[in-house]
């Protein structure tokens, strides 16, 4: 008997695992309103210099003073960062006006910084960190430096708590996870300066880190193999649907402070539900803690209405079907085993270049949603709602023309639709904006692709150690990400050419990872290097083998005239060793 058999025992897909997933899911929505809370609380208003104090003349409109105090740039807009140093008083001189003496200007205009502040157009948004902190002109960079140290948390939260939940616990960690976002959240909104803000926004990163990690550990562990993939799609497409509902608590509440405040608050009621969650039965038997494991396994049998085969459950029967997991725990294994054979090393450098690019370009368009001159708020409900049938369009394409193909197509697509958009006019905003709909949505399938790829690329013995570092590659396309739109005041195409190239790169990168659609997964290094050197092979190999042994079996069985079920073990003895039927 296996763990997966003990699941079954306990009621399978009950109602423990329904409330489990739902509940651990509920966070999930709020996650995506945190990755992407910098697009509403870091929106830039229109604005310009304030006009110096001795401007103004009785008689003069604001506009009026505005018109002879600030310069107007290339698109006839006001001037954001620069103002006259003396009053164009001539600028006015038609439309009748009684006019100061020193109407004509000769020489060169004078032009300072805005020495006074600035005046923002507050129509959209009531306040932004933006407008608070003065963050524009020589500052304009603060606001990128804020999503970094966001990432920043993030990546560093996939480090420690990583490594932490497998030393004390997937429930515990995610019992610290919540209240590190739900305070660190709060406190970000009362924060009394930029500084303040990216230390706790750092922390928001690393909660949320947690979070993820942790969640997704107890989903997965708790639930039958068979609906695996259907709940983690689920569990998907909840951050797809909170990109969403962020756009529409945005559009209701404008004020920065209070709209951070809605999207952290419901962190502490996770929090105090989640201490109803169980403990993973895994992690208990693996960490020595099997009469625990046992206790979970009957509470999951009571309420799935299963209480006599919980009762039947006991240490003996608990250690005898995690045997195997066991024993595989006793080798040790590190990062240095992911590069340690050339197979391994294909896989682990393409895989970085995939995770890094998808993410990367990813969170390159998703930050600056501003630049298409469509109302924000309506532009994040479209990128949010094309992750839909985007991952639709690439899960029925891994199913038929393979996964290496599905995330070639999906990298070199969303890189080419990033090309083409740096060639379209700014004047034609629909097209730019369908342009960069698709590329996001080519990129949110590439996510999709490559979380099944990856973990069906790394055998079985390194597949932990494998998800971790390309999910930090991952983490750091997207803290890298925000400072490259700085490269905006070099060249406003650089940004682009950088977002539309690397895809494009990691794209070929993908085409030599081996391809994985209905070919036997590898457990052992071993069987990693056999599989890369035989590639498509590896698939016909293994089906002539077992059909092979199933025909020696059946002949068997004939001659014997014993009804038995087919089994790859010769004799019962493996299953004396704890191995899985």
């Amino acid at each position: 008997m296996a763990f997966a058999d003990l699941l079954q025992q306990v009621g399978g897909m009950g109602r423990f695992q329904y409330l489990h997933v739902t509940l651990l899911s509920l966070p999930v929505f709020m996650l995506a309103c945190h990755n992407i809370l910098q697009n509403f609380v870091a929106a830039v208003p229109p604005h310009h210099c304030i006009p110096s104090g001795n401007f103004s003349v009785p008689g003069f409109s604001a506009e009026e003073t505005l018109h002879v105090g600030v310069p107007l740039d290339r698109h006839g807009k006001p001037e954001q960062c620069r103002r006259y140093v003396r009053p164009q008083w001539h600028l006015l001189g038609g439309n009748g006006s009684v006019l100061p003496e020193d109407t004509i200007q000769e020489g060169e205009v004078e032009t300072e910084g805005c020495v006074d502040g600035w005046d923002y157009d507050m129509s959209d948004m009531k306040t932004t960190i933006i407008s608070e902190w003065d963050l524009v002109c020589n500052l304009r960079s603060f606001k990128r430096i804020g999503q970094t140290s966001y990432m920043g948390g993030v990546l560093v939260g996939a480090l420690v708590f990583g490594s932490l939940s497998d030393r004390f616990g997937r429930r515990r960690l995610l019992l610290i996870s919540n209240l590190i976002l739900a305070v660190a959240g709060t406190c970000t909104a009362f924060s009394t300066s930029f500084s303040m803000y990216c230390v706790f926004r750092f922390f928001c990163g690393m909660g949320l880190s947690g979070l993820i990690l942790n969640t997704f550990s107890l989903i997965v562990e708790w639930i039958p193999t068979e609906v695996r993939t259907i709940v983690g799609t689920v569990t998907g497409y909840c951050y797809t649907i909170g990109q969403i509902i962020l756009a529409v608590v945005a559009y209701y509440i404008r004020d920065w402070r209070w709209l951070t405040l809605a999207v952290s608050l419901p962190f502490f009621a996770f929090f105090l539900y989640s201490w109803w969650f169980l403990e993973s039965a895994r992690w208990l038997v693996l960490s020595k803690k099997p009469e625990q494991a046992v206790k979970n396994l009957k509470t999951v049998a009571f309420i799935n209405g299963r209480q006599t085969e919980g009762e039947k459950i006991n240490l003996e029967v608990l250690q005898g079907s995690m045997k195997k997991e066991m024993s595989c725990s006793q080798s040790k294994y590190s990062g240095v085993d992911l590069v340690r054979t050339r197979t391994l090393r294909t896989i682990t450098l393409c895989l970085s270049a995939v995770w890094f690019s998808t993410s990367f370009a990813y969170y390159g368009l998703s930050m600056d949603l501003q630049k298409f001159g469509v109302n924000i708020y309506l532009i994040q409900v479209i990128f949010g709602a094309v992750d839909i049938p985007a991952k639709v369009i690439v899960t029925v394409a891994m199913s038929t023309v393979g996964r290496r193909l599905s995330q070639c197509a999906a990298l070199i697509v969303s890189g080419v639709t990033i090309y083409i958009n740096l060639l379209v006019p700014y004047d034609l905003q629909i097209v730019r904006t369908t342009l960069a709909v698709i590329g996001k949505g080519c990129l949110a399938a590439s996510f999709s692709c490559c979380y099944l790829y990856s973990g069906e690329l790394y055998p079985t013995v390194i597949r932990q150690n494998g998800m971790g570092w390309v999910t930090m590659m991952a983490r750091f396309g997207a803290m890298v990400a925000p400072m490259v739109l700085l490269l905006v005041e070099v060249k406003v195409w650089l940004p682009g050419l950088i977002f539309g190239g690397v895809p494009i790169l990691s794209g070929i990168f993908a085409y030599f990872l081996p391809e994985t659609l209905n070919i036997n997964l590898p457990d052992t290094i071993q069987d990693a290097e056999d599989w890369g050197s035989k590639k498509e092979h590896f698939k016909h190999d293994s089906t002539k083998e077992e059909l092979a042994l199933k025909e020696q079996v059946n002949s068997t069985q004939k001659e014997l005239q014993i009804p038995c079920r087919l089994s790859f073990y010769p004799t019962n003895q493996a299953y004396s060793d704890g191995h899985d039927r």
